[in-house]
């Protein structure tokens, strides 16, 4: 059967994890009962070999094979924060933490590596060692970055590592994969501009402020439509416009604008943080005004190297019968790209079937994806490391 029958039998049970997982949504590094509920769960497997506090509050589990005559080893990654919003979804399980929910389906991400590990810890049918990785603050925290500075890679000997995510707007059960930039980086910046405030009325004792960063905000749009190929994807977003005053007839000392970068290729990415800097500090003087700026790297690219990709796409295919090569490349970012910078591995999208979508607070995870999930990270040990 594609679904493995023991991960279909376990689907409610699995579900109920979730679920419950679903009601105590924490944020970044800070998932004390989450960790709690995953160490309880992995301990009631009879998994022993258990770390915590790898980047703060990530958690590191290992299931040995039957054998271990190849020495391989591979990584599988959760992430098991949730996002600061006030959940609308309405549902008996629905979140009891106010003003944090559970919007981005890590919850489902975490109830199938747990379930997988219950499955892979009963049959053992491999040669070699799984490393489950229970990582935290994917929202915006880097939990992946702190997690390899921790040592992940090397302390495990981890030689491959895989991940998944759900996808929203696609067939329940259904696989999407690509090989290189799948996810963009994720930079952002804050531009203060400084002027000469004033009175509304005299602007030429003034220097407009608001006159300048709106010049600026425009200005940075060329970046996309004329420094980069308009073969290759970039995002400049100016999502703050902010002054410091509110008054109806005051011309304000400063500005900001702050936003972010996103793009799918190194150099384009190096092209952007040197041209946002350039426009911005320019611009400003253009219209007699400064311009600081503070631009920040945020996640890397993330890059599926492409013989892993295309061995996760033939575990995709084995379990849904077909598997999408080359779905498009989208520009949210994602930091499980920290650890496909340290080792080789893939990271796939999971259809999530109709319904709102991430970072909504009406999403919810779709249950009915959880064999297939469950299935392909089991595969991914079975057929990676098959039993000597």
């Amino acid at each position: 059967m594609p679904i493995k029958n023991r991960l279909a039998e376990m689907q409610d049970e699995i579900a109920g994890w979730r679920r419950h997982l679903h009601t105590i949504p924490e944020l970044q590094f800070d998932l004390p009962q989450t960790t709690a509920f995953v160490e309880d769960r992995l301990r009631e497997m009879g998994i022993t070999d258990i770390t915590t506090g790898i980047g703060r509050s990530g958690i590191v589990a290992v299931i040995e094979g039957k054998t271990n005559r190849s020495g391989k080893v591979i990584g599988l990654r959760a992430d098991m924060d949730a996002l600061p919003i006030t959940e609308a979804t309405g549902l008996d399980y629905a979140s009891t933490h106010p003003g944090k929910m559970h919007a981005c389906g890590h919850d489902g991400h975490t109830a199938m590596l747990l379930g997988a590990a219950k499955y892979l810890s009963e049959t053992r049918n491999f040669d070699g060692k799984v490393v489950l990785i229970f990582q935290p603050a994917e929202e915006g925290g880097g939990g992946g970055r702190e997690m390899v500075a921790d040592g992940l890679m090397e302390s495990w000997g981890i030689q491959e590592v895989y991940g998944m995510h759900n996808m929203p707007g696609t067939p329940v059960g259904s696989f999407h994969i690509r090989p290189g930039a799948l996810l963009a980086s994720a930079d952002q910046f804050d531009i203060v501009l400084t002027g000469k405030g004033g009175h509304a009325a005299a602007p030429h004792e003034a220097i407009d402020t608001n006159l300048a960063a709106a010049h600026v905000l425009i200005a940075l749009q060329s970046i996309a439509s004329r420094n980069v190929d308009p073969l290759k994807q970039l995002v400049v977003s100016v999502c703050t416009f902010r002054s410091e005053t509110e008054a109806h007839n005051v011309i304000p000392q400063t500005v900001l604008l702050r936003g972010t970068v996103r793009a799918l290729d190194p150099e384009v990415r190096d092209l952007a943080q040197a041209r946002l800097t350039r426009i911005a500090t320019l611009t400003a003087e253009a219209y007699g005004c400064t311009a600081e700026v503070e631009y920040e790297r945020g996640y890397p690219i993330t890059m599926n190297s492409e013989a892993n990709t295309d061995f996760a796409a033939d575990i995709a295919e084995i379990v849904a019968g077909s598997v999408d090569r080359d779905t498009p490349p989208i520009m949210a970012g994602e930091d499980f790209s920290y650890m496909l910078e340290q080792r080789p591995g893939a990271y796939m999208f999971l259809g999530n079937g109709a319904g709102a979508h991430v970072h909504h607070p009406e999403y919810n995870f779709n249950d009915a994806a959880i064999p297939a999930g469950c299935s392909w990270f089991a595969e991914v040990v079975e057929r990676r490391m098959p039993a000597a």
